[in-house]
């Protein structure tokens, strides 16, 4: 069986059916009651209410359940900011640790942690990002701060303990139960707004989007797929891992797609963008797991836009 953290999540939900389709069980392990989720009442799934900086409650889950590998997508980061900014980064990273704890516990061979693209923020590069690329050590935003904290500490981690632990950096993601608004690109909220005949709001974004800003955007589906194969291919010859389309994306391109399924749909946003165009080069993920994505960005407009028709909401 496969333990997914934050596995009745945006992206764990979906890497929870992936694994269910090339053959394996999942435990969910979720801090909120322990409730199969409507999206995946469907599946021969397990759920465990627990918290993963709470170690004995975890290792109670390895002594139920036959864990033979995790994907760990539990959020657990010091953000948004509280008054106790020291306090809550020992919880985060002991939450990483202690994953790292149960799967020395349990004999797990694979860990399968999540990172993030923003990791690359403050790189002066252009073009396809490998995963070799030498880093920011810039302290830019909590999120990918933390994420290369974690990759560092899995790298020193897997060599002293012997567990495999692969760091999967996620490219920007969209699709079914995804962050509405999502305040790093807008592409969810004009779906959305294309299902709804409504006007996209915006305000929930960082920075005002322009039709030309660009980045690696995957479709949610493809994003579990491959965090599954990560899991499940039998040998992985790195310990990270770009995890995307391959491809740059702008607000321009989801325009585009989304009035090819929704012609009625003619909101276009300003020009004016001038950051640099770059992708996650996902070379090491196709050679090593086969992976391809399966969504087109028409196919995943067309697919969320019938998600939101159906009457679903974040």
């Amino acid at each position: 069986m496969i333990l997914v953290t934050g596995g009745a999540g945006f992206i764990g939900s979906h890497t929870v059916r992936a694994l269910h389709d090339l053959g394996q069980e999942c435990v969910l392990l979720q801090r909120r009651p322990p409730e199969v989720p409507e999206r995946l009442a469907d599946l021969p799934v397990h759920v465990v209410q627990a918290d993963v900086a709470d170690l004995d409650r975890l290792l109670e889950v390895g002594r139920a359940y036959p864990i033979t590998g995790i994907v760990h997508l539990a959020v657990a980061l010091p953000w948004p900011a509280t008054d106790d900014p020291v306090r809550d980064t020992g919880r985060a990273v002991d939450a990483f640790l202690n994953v790292v704890r149960a799967a020395q516990a349990w004999g797990v061979r694979r860990v399968v942690t999540a990172s993030t693209i923003g990791v690359y923020g403050g790189v002066a590069a252009e073009g396809g990002l490998a995963e070799d690329l030498p880093l920011s050590m810039r302290n830019l935003h909590v999120i990918p701060t933390f994420k290369k904290v974690t990759e560092l500490l899995g790298s020193y981690l897997a060599d002293a303990t012997g567990v495999e632990i692969v760091n999967a950096r996620i490219s920007g993601t969209w699709g079914p139960g995804g962050h509405l608004p999502d305040p790093f690109f807008p592409a969810s909220v004009l779906a959305r707004a294309a299902a709804t005949g409504t006007e996209p709001d915006l305000s929930g974004q960082i920075a005002p989007p322009h039709a030309e800003d660009a980045l690696d955007l995957c479709y949610v589906k493809d994003t579990g797929r491959a965090l599954a194969l990560l899991q499940t291919t039998p040998e992985l010859h790195h310990r990270t891992y770009n995890v995307g389309s391959g491809r740059p994306t702008s607000n321009a391109d989801v325009l585009a797609a989304i009035a090819s399924v929704e012609p009625g749909f003619g909101f276009d946003l300003p020009s004016g963008g001038t950051g640099p165009v770059t992708w996650l080069d996902t070379t090491r993920l196709r050679e090593d797991t086969g992976f391809e994505p399966a969504f087109d960005l028409a196919g995943a407009a067309r697919d969320y836009v019938s998600w939101f028709r159906a009457g679903h909401d974040a």
